[in-house]
């Protein structure tokens, strides 16, 4: 994970209403997304999921979107992205979305019960956002296989944990004294 240590290494810090929030190409597509970098980050994935018996890829939008996009490119899963607009869809699931700087209403569409999904995010930071996925999918009936997030903030409240469920992340990080501080290289597993 040489090319992702490094670019969060490098990465600017700014504060949203007291959060302090890494600028990175991964979680904000800025500064540009460097092709080698995001090859690395879907090795790892792969390396990293359980990958047997996925039926679909699932990711909110929008951050996860190119990430999973590699990832089903190589694994030819399917993908399916949690979108911020709602369209009125039979069987469209609404799930709100809560993060350490705003919150919005998401909306699942064709995943169904008994579907065995992948959940591939960019960030875990405070959980929000993937403890609200998860507990959505769990309503509709699907089996979350596994979940994976690139990247994990550390040292603050975690909805995903207290929630009870597993998150394996590639790289966990600190945000300290205004610069990003490497916690764990390899992430949880």
């Amino acid at each position: 994970m040489d090319q992702l240590k490094q670019s969060l290494l490098e990465a600017p810090i700014v504060e949203k209403n007291g959060y302090h929030y890494f600028v990175h190409p991964i979680s904000d597509g800025v500064p540009k997304l460097d092709p080698g970098l995001l090859r690395e980050i879907v090795i790892r994935i792969i390396r990293k999921a359980k990958l047997e018996d996925v039926d679909r890829i699932v990711t909110p939008a929008a951050m996860g979107i190119h990430i999973s996009t590699a990832v089903s490119l190589m694994t030819d899963i399917p993908l399916t992205v949690i979108r911020k607009r709602e369209y009125g869809l039979e069987h469209e699931v609404a799930i709100s979305q809560q993060t350490g700087y705003s919150e919005n209403e998401m909306y699942i569409n064709d995943v169904t019960e008994g579907e065995r999904v992948l959940v591939i995010d960019d960030v875990l930071s405070t959980g929000g956002t993937l403890a609200s996925v998860l507990e959505a999918l769990d309503g509709i009936g699907a089996e979350v296989v596994d979940t994976v997030a690139v990247i994990k903030k550390v040292g603050g409240e975690n909805k995903v944990d207290d929630a009870g469920y597993d998150v394996k992340t590639l790289i966990n990080v600190d945000v300290v004294d205004g610069d990003v501080v490497i916690v764990d290289e390899t992430g949880d597993d």
